[in-house]
């Protein structure tokens, strides 16, 4: 499922978990979980990107978001030769609160 980022504004609405997916060179996705329904988060049909994470906390700061975690896939290991884990996913909370 698709999340139009100006319709969940819209509609005020409430975001059970949001799932931010970190990439290398600071490009983070989100991944919503609304409902029953989970998808990325789109801007005017396009994948929407952020370069940090205070942009996240910026465009969600007026959302009701009830769990936030932070995905980090790391190829280290493929990377220094030896066979790629079955699970390379680093999942861990991620606060929605300004850091100051």
């Amino acid at each position: 499922m698709k999340f139009e980022y100006q319709q969940l504004i819209n509609q005020k609405q409430i975001i059970d978990e949001l799932e931010l997916q970190s990439f290398e060179m600071n490009i983070y996705l989100l991944k919503l979980h609304v409902g029953n329904n989970q998808g990325m988060l789109y801007e005017n049909g396009q994948l929407m990107r952020f370069h940090s994470t205070q942009q996240v906390r910026d465009a969600f700061a007026e959302f009701t978001v009830l769990r936030s975690v932070m995905v980090h896939d790391s190829p280290y290991d493929e990377m220094i030769g030896n066979p790629p884990k079955t699970e390379t996913n680093l999942k861990m909370p991620f606060s929605m609160q300004q850091p100051y």
